[in-house]
């Protein structure tokens, strides 16, 4: 029997409204996050046909943080491959995602492409391949998988940039070990502002629909990656998605998930479906606390784990 997608979606959103707001924390490390109500909830999915349900504040516009990492590694496969990985690894951390004492002992390569080191790397490499583009071209590679125009919010850019200190030290460690090529700030000024990405569960699950589809476009026939290239997203959101709770992550969801302190969390069913969750309230590592219950709810309903 298919499964009712609306129905188990609204079951959740019902059943976690009332715990709105009692854990967690929403981001306060800059005034445009902490201004986010901790009374939200979102959830939508689409399937590989093309099927789409949403429940709750699905539609309302957040910050999408380090869920841009996955995007910004996207386009750097498209445009330089495997090079990509000559200076960022692919294991865990076990560490915060701003940690710089790992950095320090590895010579400047950070673990892996969604920790803060490893996503500034990225950019430093897309700084190289598009030169003054990789902001536009990240904007425009998400725009078009989801068939939204996405914005920025400059004034999350801008807070991002006057507090993001910790970012400062991390880009000049790795330009210490002359593991960056380009200028700091112009390399930064890509990170903030594509951290600073705004959309919605709705366009986001739309947007993640490239890797259940085996790197095919969500609406095109073209490919977005190649299907080895899908698989490897899909293996590292696993592993180091979701900051230092990865291991927990796997063990209660059981699906490739990549989060962001904005309170969005995106996850991914190989050849089935997208997903993502929002409610801004995080825990201690950064990732959505009800977004976390959520995700485990709905694997429970439907049985999807990848395991």
């Amino acid at each position: 029997m298919p499964l009712d997608y609306q129905a188990i979606l609204d079951e959740i959103n019902d059943a976690l409204r009332p715990e709105l707001g009692q854990e967690g924390k929403v981001a306060d490390y800059i005034p445009a996050l902490a201004r986010v109500p901790a009374d939200r909830f979102g959830i939508a999915l689409r399937t590989c046909d093309g099927f789409e349900a949403a429940s709750g504040d699905s539609n309302e516009a957040f910050s999408i943080q380090s869920i841009s990492k996955l995007f910004s590694l996207t386009l750097a496969l498209q445009r330089v491959g495997d090079q990509v990985w000559d200076r960022i690894g692919r294991e865990p951390s076990g560490n915060p995602f701003n940690s710089l004492v790992q950095l320090e002992r590895e010579e400047g390569v950070p673990r892996n492409p969604f920790i803060n080191a490893g996503a500034i790397a990225v950019a430093d490499r897309l700084v190289s391949a598009t030169k003054s583009h990789a902001k536009t071209d990240i904007v425009e590679l998400i725009s078009s998988l989801c068939g939204d125009k996405v914005m920025i919010d400059q004034e999350v850019a801008q807070s991002e940039a006057a507090n993001g200190y910790r970012n400062v030290a991390v880009a000049n460690f790795m330009k210490s070990f002359d593991k960056f090529d380009n200028n700091v700030a112009q390399v930064l000024d890509v990170y903030f502002n594509q951290c600073a990405i705004q959309m919605s569960c709705v366009q986001l699950a739309r947007a993640a629909g490239f890797l259940c589809r085996d790197g095919g476009h969500p609406y095109r026939g073209k490919s977005v990656v190649s299907e080895r290239q899908a698989r490897r997203l899909n293996a590292l959101m696993l592993t180091c998605g979701t900051y230092d709770s990865a291991g927990e992550f796997a063990f209660l969801v059981g699906l490739p998930c990549k989060s962001g302190v904005g309170g969005g969390i995106v996850a991914v069913v190989p050849e089935t479906l997208s997903l993502c969750v929002w409610s801004p309230a995080i825990d201690e590592s950064g990732n959505s606390h009800l977004g976390r219950k959520a995700l485990e709810m709905f694997v429970a309903r439907t049985r999807l784990s990848i395991f």
